[in-house]
């Protein structure tokens, strides 16, 4: 049973006043590190409208109350409002030939020795980046998931990551650099309207919930990060410690890879070094006197 009165606006508008946008701002900022401009309002009024109808609540004022009190059943399709999970299988294709033709190599040698080797895709959304990075993995070597090799793929909405463990798209959904990328990450054509990624993928990936402002729950150090339009949700301060962080969780010799339209202010003050577009690995920080 709904605890709010039904809304006499089910099908009209709804107001989203200046104080009740600075509340949903605030909620975002500090619970996810989220930074809503005020030139979102609109958009932001736009995908909240459709919460407040489904909710059947009477206006905006209501609704912000709902989430300062971090209603469980409501935060999900908060942050899913707020955020656009935007991705693609082997989406910005030249950081997986980068991978595949200078990364992946070193990375399966060094699991058949026994090493420990991990990847992180963070802010995985609905799971193609991760199951893309399975696939080149596993386009090296189909024993890849018997080794001490792992993808860890977090995101912010726990909704998406549903559908990512499900690992089952719409055919709209399913576009490829090429055929044989295709028939690394999908199952043949079966009927319905859903293609499925191949078993072998999922057996590679753990996927979690994680919010990347707040403490990582995380082991051991990362041979490649891929946190790609993610960080454009933040503010500067919050993407420079963003940065910082991942640059801490690298192995010497990793690779941390960031979204077409991000940059790293200065990462050579924080140990990075530019390796190509949008790619970065560590170098030794130097120590000012």
């Amino acid at each position: 049973m709904n605890m709010h009165s039904p809304s006499n606006n089910m099908k009209g508008d709804f107001d989203l006043s200046q104080s009740d946008f600075e509340r949903i701002a605030q909620v975002a900022k500090v619970g996810w590190g989220l930074n809503l401009d005020k030139a979102k309002r609109p958009l932001i009024k736009s995908r909240l409208m459709k919460r407040l109808r489904a909710l059947e609540l009477p206006d905006f004022a209501t609704y912000c109350e709902l989430i300062e009190a971090k209603d469980q059943n409501e935060i999900g399709h908060f942050i899913t409002a707020l955020t656009t999970n935007v991705t693609s299988f082997y989406r910005e294709a030249h950081h997986f030939e980068y991978l595949e033709n200078g990364v992946i190599p070193d990375l399966i040698e060094r699991a058949k020795q026994g090493e420990r080797v991990r990847l992180w895709s963070a802010g995985c959304s609905s799971g193609q980046e991760p199951y893309s990075l399975a696939g080149s993995l596993l386009s090296f070597d189909k024993q890849a998931s018997s080794y001490d090799l792992k993808i860890l793929a977090t995101d912010i909405d726990a909704l998406v990551l549903e559908k990512a463990k499900r690992g089952a798209y719409p055919q709209d959904d399913c576009t490829f650099p090429s055929p044989s990328h295709e028939s690394r990450i999908l199952k043949p054509d079966a009927d319905g309207s859903q293609r499925e990624v191949h078993e072998a993928l999922k057996s590679l990936i753990s996927f979690r919930h994680l919010n990347l402002v707040d403490q990582w729950p995380i082991s051991g150090k990362f041979d490649v990060i891929m946190c790609r339009n993610v960080a454009i949700y933040f503010d500067k301060p919050t993407q420079a410690r963003l940065w910082s962080r991942f640059r801490q969780c690298l192995q010497p010799n990793a690779h941390l890879f960031i979204g077409h339209s991000e940059r790293i202010a200065d990462p050579d003050a924080i140990g990075l070094k530019v390796a190509g577009t949008t790619t970065y690995r560590p170098h030794p920080m130097t120590i000012s006197a």
